[in-house]
């Protein structure tokens, strides 16, 4: 049996006229018969009751036709679900974003993806460094990753989005907070909350040059493995803090932003995935994500 002898079925049963049938199927009538002949031939129960003027169905031919819509039908739904996964618009994806781009890129871009690609199941996970996206990634925990290069590995590939500058964070109560902006160097004696140096932290690194590049290195350092826990010790008093500025869209109560006048240092965000593991989806995410950050 063949799904043409279902489709020729269904037609024949819903003319209930062989001659409508043939003309709805674009083909002659005798072939047609002979083809429902053999189809009922082939299940050895009568489908069809056949008088000069019109084509009745059987209680077994009812049956049937319920059966046979059903399975077309399922056929038509699996064939457009294959075009919408060939075209990109239905898939699985799984991104990392490293702390900074968890408060700003993550909410953006799954607002745009859910109205763009309403197909596509997302797995977003934030708050994740740079060294953990690298492993997740050579590990297929993730698919894609948001991070701060430079990344120097052999099966990831890079591209560079954007850079940003470093802003300092303040605790509300600061003298500094009052200013528009603040210099460097007048926070050589403050405690500094940071990223983990053991991790590899592309800012912790960012924020030593940027300290070193106007004649000091912060005495202490606290350091914290999540921008949110980070931001909150600042605004608790315990330090101060030198982040991306895309950061600042992490508002919490008693910590306030401000740029720094003296010194411009500034890191990159990234995208990576693994080198030839491209798919269709993810081609039209990465076009999402140009287009956003356009915007």
């Amino acid at each position: 049996m063949e799904l043409r002898h279902l489709r020729y079925f269904v037609a024949v049963a819903e003319e209930r006229h062989f001659g409508r049938a043939a003309q709805r199927l674009h083909m002659a009538q005798p072939p047609l018969s002979q083809q429902i002949k053999a189809l009922e031939t082939e299940l050895g129960v009568q489908l069809l009751e056949r008088s000069t003027r019109r084509v009745d169905l059987t209680p077994a031919g009812e049956r049937y036709l319920e059966r046979a819509r059903a399975v077309l039908e399922a056929v038509d739904v699996a064939a457009g679900e294959a075009r919408r996964v060939q075209d990109g618009e239905v898939g699985h994806l799984r991104i990392g974003f490293t702390g900074s781009a968890t408060y700003e890129l993550l909410p953006r871009l799954a607002r745009r993806l859910r109205e763009q690609l309403p197909g596509l199941t997302l797995e977003l996970t934030g708050e994740m460094l740079t060294p953990r996206q690298v492993r997740a990634l050579k590990t297929h925990e993730i698919d894609l990753g948001f991070l701060r290069p430079p990344v120097r590995v052999p099966d990831l590939e890079v591209h560079v989005l954007r850079n940003e500058p470093l802003v300092a964070v303040l605790p509300e109560t600061h003298p500094l907070a009052e200013r528009q902006s603040v210099v460097l160097g007048d926070l050589r004696d403050e405690v500094f909350i940071s990223y983990p140096s053991h991790q590899a932290s592309v800012t912790y690194d960012a924020v030593l040059s940027a300290c070193g590049r106007v004649g000091f290195s912060p005495k202490e350092i606290h350091e914290v493995a999540e921008t949110s826990t980070l931001v909150s010790f600042v605004a608790a008093g315990l330090g101060v803090a030198l982040v991306p500025a895309s950061v600042q869209h992490l508002q919490i109560t008693g910590a306030v932003y401000r740029p720094i006048s003296d010194v411009t240092h500034e890191v990159g965000l990234a995208m990576a995935h693994r080198s030839g593991d491209r798919t269709p989806h993810m081609d039209r995410v990465l076009a999402q994500v140009r287009s956003l950050l356009e915007e």
